[in-house]
């Protein structure tokens, strides 16, 4: 008896998406992390837990760079220019979330 169906196809994702979620969420945090150790000085008037809020922010907007990375793989897998437009992509959208998540984090703050 012949098996019924041949799976020759690879999967489109070589991580799951709660890798890529992870993978850069872990990358925002260095520089955040790095930003408020150095960052000097605070000012009495933003309270006492005012750190908390940007390191929860900025891991948040780049695990959603992260989600988008994931999502390009579809594109990525294609191959030549392809490849090399989603890896763009990615990157670009990337910088765009972490920037606006150090700006939504750093609001009131830093960020004035």
């Amino acid at each position: 008896m012949k098996p019924l169906h041949h799976s020759t196809q690879q999967a489109i994702h070589r991580a799951s998406l709660r890798m890529r979620m992870l993978q850069g969420a872990s990358i925002a945090l260095i520089p955040i992390s790095l930003f408020l150790i150095t960052a000097g000085e605070d000012n009495p008037a933003w309270g006492p837990l005012w750190r908390l809020r940007p390191l929860i922010v900025v891991p948040i907007a780049g695990a959603m760079g992260g989600v988008l990375y994931y999502y390009l793989d579809h594109i990525r897998v294609l191959g030549g220019w392809k490849t090399v437009l989603a890896t763009i992509l990615s990157l670009i959208g990337y910088t765009i979330a972490i920037w606006l998540g150090s700006v939504l984090g750093l609001a009131g703050t830093y960020w004035d």
